[in-house]
């Protein structure tokens, strides 16, 4: 049995359930994103930290590696590297039977690989709900991510400017370092936040053209206190119905 487990965005956000369920786990397996020019992976040391405060031990696995420059057909590549994943996780499963837990930063449902790898496994296996950066995005801001009587698009910022370009008009958009909106034209309000949860949390809030910096000096703060950076942004056209 595997349980997929979101863990929220900081180890004080563990649910009540998401706790019940890692206590029934045998081992938890996790990636190891570190490298020789890196060091150690920050978000795996908060998944020991979890781990043995739990009493559950952990397998770090070395995760495959991953072309991230936008290739011609990323799908391809993002399915070959969840092949490779479920390969290696697979490995670990033969050699050390039990139940396994995967821990999954906010919530499984939200651009994260995990139940898609796992599924691969051919195993039974549950999903416990996390706290999402998007719920806490709205929370630290005190918004609603959406308008009255209108959707909101949660998306990339590999397709930020497509979306745009669509028509939509208020987005969430996460998994965008390089921040993106920065490039678009028009009258933006942004909502902007980074390692949300975190001790060093970052926020910042306003025209998207008065904040650009703000927002990079920001970013810049996080990576160096915390030794990573999950930012996510909620983008909003200044003339959209409120």
């Amino acid at each position: 049995m595997i349980h997929v487990i979101g863990i929220g965005c900081h180890p004080g956000q563990l649910t009540a359930e998401a706790r019940e369920v890692l206590a029934a786990c045998d081992y938890v397996i996790a990636a190891d994103k570190g490298s020789a020019e890196d060091g150690d992976d920050p978000l795996l040391a908060l998944r020991r930290a979890i781990c043995a405060e739990a009493g559950i031990p952990l397998v770090a696995v070395p995760d495959p590696s991953r072309d991230r420059d936008d290739p011609a057909d990323y799908d391809a590549a993002v399915l070959d590297w969840h092949d490779a994943r479920a390969a290696a996780y697979r490995a670990v499963i033969e050699q050390r039977p039990g139940t396994v837990g995967f821990l999954v930063w906010g919530d499984p449902a939200f651009y994260d690989s995990t139940i898609r790898v796992v599924d691969r496994l051919g195993m039974a296996y549950d999903v416990v709900p996390g706290i999402s950066a998007l719920s806490l995005l709205a929370a630290r801001h005190r918004v609603v991510l959406h308008e009255v009587g209108r959707p909101v698009l949660v998306t990339t910022g590999r397709r930020l400017a497509d979306e745009v370009a669509a028509g939509h008009d208020n987005l969430v958009v996460m998994l965008d370092g390089s921040l993106r909106a920065s490039g678009l034209d028009g009258d933006w309000d942004i909502w902007w936040g980074a390692n949300l949860g975190s001790a060093h949390e970052e926020l910042v809030a306003g025209r998207l053209g008065d904040v650009v910096e703000r927002i990079g000096a920001a970013r810049a703060r996080a990576k160096e206190r915390d030794g990573w950076v999950m930012d996510t942004y909620l983008l909003r056209r200044g003339n959209s119905q409120s």
